[in-house]
């Protein structure tokens, strides 16, 4: 039976709890909101094109059951919000293990994590060329990776592989409602030619990476802003 509120209900259920506790007086995260809010656009207004490509590429496609009907291009309106919920939902992830976890617990570490990152990077990008999916997201990671671990070199990045290693888990248990765990289809459907064919349950493994793309893009602008801002104030 179709549910054409599903993905919507994916979309709110993420947000809704981060949302609300990002509100709590022990970690106000919502008085950041004047560098949430760039550091949410910037990056999803990238991925949206970068959507709008594959879709109309047919590397990807969303079903029809599971949306509301209404679109921006080729989009469901519930794919554009995805862009701003979930990020939304990691951002405040980031600024709770910030909270508990106040010493650089990772910072030893991130040179390493960057490394190896780059190296399967590189790999992939020569080996899997051929394949969309894999082929942008491995030169999306690598380039970002290179300006932020050894041009930028800000502190955080030991902080952001720490709460990445948090966000993984509910990141995939979305994907895997988005790509079919336990519906008669998937919401979204990928092109087995344009990816890897190598899935965790249904989900592409290449999601992990497109999110860590995605995430490191958004607490990247989300750190530069709050200092910018801190700078402003001073």
């Amino acid at each position: 039976m179709s549910n054409k509120y599903l993905y919507l209900w994916v979309d709110f259920f993420t947000i809704i709890f981060p949302l609300v506790l990002s509100f709590l007086p022990i970690n106000p995260v919502y008085k950041k909101c004047r560098a949430i809010v760039p550091a949410l656009l910037l990056p999803g207004a990238l991925f949206l094109i970068w959507d709008v490509w594959f879709t109309s590429m047919g590397v990807w496609g969303f079903n029809p059951r599971y949306v509301v009907g209404v679109y921006m291009y080729n989009l469901p309106l519930e794919e554009v919000l995805f862009f701003v919920c979930i990020p939304g939902a990691c951002i405040f992830t980031y600024e709770a293990i910030n909270f508990f976890f106040k010493k650089e617990v990772w910072e030893k570490y991130q040179r390493p994590i960057s490394l190896a990152l780059c190296a399967l990077c590189i790999i992939l990008i020569f080996t899997q060329y051929d394949k969309a999916y894999p082929a942008l997201t491995f030169i999306g990671l690598l380039v970002a990776l290179i300006f932020v671990q050894w041009i930028w070199k800000p502190a955080f990045l030991g902080r952001f592989y720490l709460a990445y290693a948090f966000i993984v888990i509910p990141f995939l248990l979305v994907n895997g409602i988005l790509t079919g765990t336990g519906l008669d289809e998937p919401i979204v459907w990928y092109n087995n030619d344009e990816n890897l064919g190598i899935r965790i349950a249904t989900i592409p493994v290449e999601d992990v990476f497109y999110g860590m793309l995605l995430v490191l893009l958004n607490i990247s602008l989300f750190e530069f802003f709050q200092k910018k801002s801190v700078k402003t104030n001073s």
